[in-house]
């Protein structure tokens, strides 16, 4: 792995530059699992979908789901932007999400149900949706290298994805930052995922569609990464290496 030079810092993280991935060097290739392999967008709008006809919020004064879904979007990214970051918990982020959605909305957060959330928790992680080549790729590389899964998402709804999406076959190891109790892009969660592989940062990968959670992150512990860019969002000059479909890494390796 050659370091071209080094960045300025910028929000407390040093960004150090990679050459390109050199696949013949790599035994292992670790993968965020949400807005990476499962379409998180996509299975959280039907779910949205579904529970908003459900629970009748058109009653409320909130005409048709569009709006209601985009609210809710904003306001969960953020929520997950703090809680990755150590500001608020599992419990604050699950409470305030809806609560804010609705006051954004001019609603009550009083008038949101309870019962809500927990039809959310229980339905959104049984959706199957995945980014495209998902399977074909995966399956790809597993007969060359060794997979491994790293999220920031929670463990109870990480495990439910991955079986009833038929991922588990393909991964050898899983770390859940709610299990190791840090968040990407801290440098503790990617050394313990490394030392748990059985593996080195030398011969191993990272690949994720956040910036500073997976490719900042994994850069920070001298490890390569792959920006995956599925919306072909502007690549920061950081990033050596981007693909914009997962198949694209069976050309890569």
């Amino acid at each position: 792995m050659t370091i071209l030079r080094k960045l300025p810092r910028a929000a407390g993280i040093e960004c150090i530059i990679f050459a390109p991935v050199q696949p013949r060097n790599k035994t292992d290739i670790f993968f965020d699992l949400d807005h990476t392999i499962w379409d998180f967008e996509k299975n959280a709008e039907e779910t949205l979908m579904e529970l908003f006809d459900t629970y009748r919020f058109c009653n409320l004064g909130i005409h048709g789901p569009d709006r209601f879904i985009e609210t809710y979007n904003r306001n969960n990214h953020r929520l997950w932007a703090m809680y990755h970051h150590g500001k608020i918990s599992k419990k604050e982020l699950r409470e305030a999400r809806f609560a804010d959605t609705f006051r954004e909305l001019g609603i009550d957060p009083k008038l949101f149900p309870s019962s809500f959330e927990t039809d959310y928790l229980r339905l959104c992680p049984q959706k199957t949706n995945l980014f495209p080549h998902s399977h074909e790729t995966l399956g790809y590389l597993k007969e060359k290298y060794t997979l491994h899964l790293i999220s920031n998402g929670f463990n109870d709804a990480a495990q439910v994805k991955v079986v009833k999406c038929d991922l588990k076959k393909y991964f050898n190891t899983m770390v859940i930052s709610e299990l190791v109790g840090v968040h990407k892009p801290h440098p503790e969660i990617f050394h313990y995922a490394v030392k748990h592989a059985n593996t080195d940062i030398a011969k191993s990968v990272m690949i994720g569609d956040s910036l500073e959670a997976d490719i900042q992150g994994a850069q920070r512990v001298g490890m390569d990464a792959i920006y995956f860019n599925p919306c072909d969002a502007t690549v920061p000059e950081y990033v050596t290496q981007s693909i914009r479909s997962l198949d694209e890494l069976t050309r890569l390796f």
